[in-house]
């Protein structure tokens, strides 16, 4: 029975009541008014009439009081939604769980978004599409089922969509360009799904034995992809002072680094447990974290970096060692190796763990397993080459390619730790339409984005000038026969 049924039949009910009392009264006046012969009220047709239309009044009132009281419910409805994947898999009794069903549970997020910000109320339409990044996006493992087996590229399009979108409620923008930007949200989610599922938008499959086959594959590549993505700009920045300490006759000190990468660690496994039990995990307290982190390593990597590229000339680097003291690696600078080298796999460690969780709790964990063990063993490859063969290198190529790639890993972790900040809900974005996302300007940390794009720059012009002046500066140091002995960031430290 609907509303409009439900006001009828109470109207009705209710006058009809009313006509018979009112009958029954008159029918009583009627008799005691037929021994002289009065005309009955209550049948004379003018009374008729003016019953008729109370009824109708009384109905209409009725009606409109229903519906008045109806009313907040029917609001409620149309803008509650669950807000975590686990809610939802509970309430809607998912059994067997796809891609696409967590797009479902991501669409009824921003749907109610939608309602929500249309109704005004822009805070509750923000904490919608929040809800469908933190509650649904990465605790589902849909974040980095994609990143290893779409692309890191296609992660950062979707993070920045749900940025664009929550970008839209929290300035007070219009009702249109909210819905513009989710709607173009929910359709790369969905996308996105079809690919992991193995699926077409009209429920078909793409290949093979369907959905089962190409989601085994995604969890395959998507754990693959992501312990080698983030091993590697660990191994590159501990391989790099490896190869520093072998160069300077350093060796001894080779423990230290392998020390400070343990306790990185370890120290992974300890945040990352923190951040599940204190609810944190997956939230934007995870992506303020990871933002510092990485804002604090562009500071460690180019200093190194500048360093390395003053020595990339031969006459500068055998006055460095001819003017280092024995004690150039001592307590202090003991310090600072293993700090550089902790940051380094902290960075990263606490990011891969926290990756797994999900996807252990799902299916393919063989599949996990499978892609988590042949990416150690792709690390451990890269890790002796870069070993053994970076310290065969001639000194000025040595110290010149290292510089390039302490500097892009700066420029990288610049703009990737504000974008976390970004995620984390610390800057709101200001999108750069014309700028492009794909995997090469994801692997140098360049997003369409004013935030992450200014300061990029910035760094980028003061590594000119610095350039120029150390060019100039080594010139003329080789023409008065001299060489700078520019301080080592491990003496740095000790000083």
């Amino acid at each position: 029975m609907g509303m409009t049924d439900i006001v009828n039949y109470t109207a009705q009910t209710t006058v009809t009541d009313v006509s018979n009392h009112t009958a029954q009264l008159a029918g009583v006046r009627c008799h005691a008014e037929h021994h002289t012969n009065t005309r009955c009220l209550a049948t004379h047709p003018a009374n008729m009439r003016t019953h008729h239309l109370a009824k109708q009044l009384f109905t209409l009132v009725l009606a409109g009081l229903l519906f008045a009281a109806a009313l907040p419910s029917i609001a409620h409805a149309a803008t509650d939604f669950y807000t975590t994947w686990k809610d939802y898999k509970a309430g809607e009794s998912v059994e067997k769980a796809t891609w696409n069903i967590v797009s479902d549970g991501i669409d009824q997020a921003l749907e109610a978004g939608k309602e929500l910000f249309k109704e005004g109320d822009l805070k509750a339409a923000y904490d919608a599409v929040n809800a469908g990044y933190y509650g649904f996006y990465e605790t589902s493992g849909f974040e980095r089922t994609v990143m290893g087996y779409i692309g890191n590229g296609r992660v950062s399009q979707i993070e920045l969509q749900f940025s664009a979108a929550k970008a839209v409620a929290k300035k007070e923008g219009s009702y249109e360009d909210f819905v513009s930007e989710v709607d173009k949200l929910s359709s790369m989610i969905r996308e996105d799904a079809h690919t992991l599922d193995g699926t077409t938008p009209d429920g078909s499959t793409t290949a093979g034995d369907g959905a089962g086959a190409a989601g085994a594959a995604a969890t395959f590549a998507a754990c693959f992809g992501i312990i080698v993505r983030e091993g590697v700009e660990a191994i590159l920045v501990i391989g790099a002072i490896i190869a520093y300490l072998v160069k300077s006759g350093n060796q001894k000190s080779l423990k230290s680094v392998y020390i400070g990468a343990a306790l990185g660690v370890v120290a992974s496994f300890v945040a990352a447990w923190l951040l599940d039990q204190l609810k944190l995990s997956n939230a934007a307290p995870q992506e303020i974290i990871e933002g510092v982190t990485a804002l604090i390593a562009v500071v460690v990597l180019y200093y190194v970096s500048n360093w390395m590229l003053s020595k990339s000339e031969t006459e500068a680097w055998n006055s460095y060692i001819e003017n280092q003291v024995a004690s150039s690696v001592e307590t202090g600078s003991s310090f600072a190796l293993v700090f550089t080298a902790w940051l380094a796999v902290f960075r990263e460690g606490a990011e891969v763990i926290l990756f797994f969780q999900p996807m252990l709790a799902g299916d393919n964990i063989n599949m996990v397993w499978a892609g988590f063990v042949v990416g150690c063993l792709v690390l451990v490859v890269i890790f002796i080459a870069m070993r053994f063969f970076s310290v065969r290198l001639p000194l000025k190529p040595f110290f010149t390619a290292m510089s390039i790639l302490m500097f892009i890993m700066a420029i990288s972790f610049l703009g990737s730790g504000i974008k976390e900040l970004i995620e984390g809900d610390v800057l709101t974005m200001t999108p750069i339409p014309w700028i492009p996302s794909n995997e090469v300007l994801e692997v140098l940390g360049i997003y369409p984005a004013v935030d992450t794009v200014v300061p990029q720059l910035i760094l980028l012009a003061i590594t000119v000038v610095i350039f120029v002046v150390q060019k100039r500066r080594a010139k003329s140091v080789s023409s008065s026969g001299g060489a700078s002995t520019g301080a080592s960031p491990v003496e740095t430290a000790t000083a």
